[in-house]
């Protein structure tokens, strides 16, 4: 498994493509913003985007979203409950293509020979989720490193944040964690430093 990191536009989220070096069959999780980065990426590397794949819907992680459906003809997968719920003052409802698959908790989406497991993990947005992939968990504005995603936005919700941070911390073993911002980090370093899991560790 490569996993290649592209923060992209003003606020540097974090898009990834995730391949199997075997298939060259591969993901791309939030496209954010500048599609010509991503596709670039894409074609540079003879890539084939398998999924598309959501942690949620705001405006910053699907800023390239139609570009890199529309050039790639893959998937989209989201939570359902981000339609019309993810919003950010100023910018319009989420609402996706009529052939989106909306995964849950639980569910799975295979890349090649890649699985990728859906954690529910509400509470920046309600349909928030975590994607865990090998040893990876890509956590979206969930987790962040040494912090969380805020919860001032409609539909974010901080005691459900802290029961989302609280299922993460109990996944078993150890992960790399790469967040919708900012830098990598790991799920262990995260469970004994991170003050806000700390807290749902204690509290919850």
């Amino acid at each position: 498994m490569l996993i290649k990191t592209l923060p992209v536009g003003h606020l540097e989220t974090n898009c990834y493509v995730v391949t199997d070096e075997d298939t060259l069959e591969c993901a791309v999780i939030d496209p954010g913003a500048e599609p010509n980065t991503i596709l670039g990426y894409l074609e540079d590397n003879h890539l084939k985007c398998a999924a598309v794949m959501l942690t949620h819907a705001h405006f910053d992680h699907i800023g390239a979203l139609d570009e890199v459906l529309t050039e790639t003809h893959a998937p989209l997968y989201v939570n359902r409950r981000e339609l019309g719920a993810a919003t950010v003052p100023g910018f319009k409802p989420f609402n996706p293509p009529e052939d989106t698959h909306y995964y849950s908790d639980g569910d799975t989406v295979r890349v090649g020979s890649l699985s990728f497991s859906v954690v529910e993990t509400p509470g920046h947005t309600p349909g928030s989720v975590s994607l865990v992939c090998g040893d990876a968990l890509f956590s979206g504005d969930t987790l962040f490193r040494l912090s969380c995603g805020r919860t001032d936005f409609p539909g974010g919700d901080m005691n459900a944040e802290l029961r989302s941070l609280r299922k993460l911390a109990d996944l078993p073993g150890d992960y790399d964690v790469y967040p919708g911002h900012d830098m990598a980090s790991r799920l262990s370093v995260e469970r004994a430093n991170n003050p806000y899991m700390s807290y749902a560790i204690e509290k919850l």
